[in-house]
């Protein structure tokens, strides 16, 4: 049997005490032969489960055992279905998996359940901007990653230069709707932008991966790099308070609020480069004051000749 209709059945038993072939037939959507041999399975397989003959019976777990998969109490329900609601508006199986899960509730979460799976979605396209769909080899990627499974990955790096390694598939990380994947490597833990990634195959080697490996903490560490990168240059400059508010939302953490002298305020700012943040603040004008360093003035300086050269009637 399969293991999601396993655990739908267990759901149903220990949701409503006792289950005919036919109840469970209908709930997950099989026909009744099917419901059976599946009961019939899990007998089989050591699970305490009992068929009562005769008018009125049906199947039940014995003793009234139960399992932890759905001890929720109705507010852990509806955190888990707000959670998981969204979702199930863009994947067929996320839809199928939430409707087995509400049938197996108890029926009075139900309604409060089906409400949070319905009271929000997600969408993810920017205003202005054309929708953007999950690449294909996301799926793919994960499925090495849940089978752990080698991959032989076609890559193409931010250079433009092409390659092929053998990768053990570690997790992937969906970041502002773009993916990593991360890997190990004969050099270590690698990050692979997924849409730079020509082709992948999965192999039927089996993967390694680190006993004491967490997606989150990796992930942590790759963004501090990736950060403290996009951090190598900072700047001070001065602008009015009532626009601080705007200059922190395009900055984001490499904003850093100083002392406020009248109605100005000192703020540190951070880029990769000098002329990264001079083609980020000139936008500005002279709403901005660059204090320090020189080389970001001079930035600014060349930006505002060329600007003149070519615009000046």
């Amino acid at each position: 049997m399969r293991a999601d209709r396993l655990v739908a059945t267990l759901l149903l038993m220990q949701s409503r005490g006792r289950v005919t072939a036919a109840e469970l037939a209908e709930e997950l959507e099989v026909s009744v032969a099917t419901a059976r041999r599946d009961l019939e399975a899990l007998s089989t397989a050591g699970i305490p489960v009992y068929p009562q003959p005769g008018r009125g019976g049906g199947w039940s777990l014995l003793g009234g055992a139960r399992t932890d998969l759905s001890g929720l109490s109705a507010t852990e329900a509806q955190a888990l279905f707000l959670l998981v609601g969204p979702a199930a508006a863009v994947s067929a199986e996320a839809k199928a998996a939430l409707r087995k899960l509400v049938r197996a509730l108890p029926r009075t979460f139900r309604a409060d359940a089906e409400a949070a799976a319905s009271a929000t979605m997600i969408d993810p396209t920017r205003w202005g901007e054309r929708d953007r769909r999950r690449p294909e080899l996301v799926d793919r990627l994960q499925s090495a990653v849940v089978g752990r499974r080698k991959v032989w990955l076609t890559y193409t790096s931010g250079t433009r230069e092409r390659s092929e390694r053998l990768v053990d598939p570690w997790g992937l990380v969906d970041k502002d709707e773009v993916w990593y994947l991360l890997a190990g490597t004969e050099k270590g833990r690698r990050t692979f932008r997924v849409d730079r990634i020509v082709a992948a195959e999965l192999t039927e080697e089996p993967a390694e991966r680190p006993d004491d490996f967490t997606l989150a903490a990796a992930w942590d560490e790759v963004v501090g790099e990736v950060e403290r990168k996009r951090s190598r240059t900072w700047a001070t400059v001065l602008i009015e308070s009532r626009f601080l508010a705007v200059l922190r939302n395009q900055f984001g953490r490499h904003c850093e609020v100083g002392a406020e002298t009248g109605d100005r305020v000192e703020v540190r700012l951070a880029a990769p480069t000098p002329l990264d943040l001079a083609r980020n603040l000139a936008g500005w004008g002279g709403l901005v004051e660059v204090l320090e360093p020189p080389a970001v003035r001079a930035e600014l300086a060349r930006i505002g000749a060329e600007l003149t050269g070519r615009y000046a009637s």
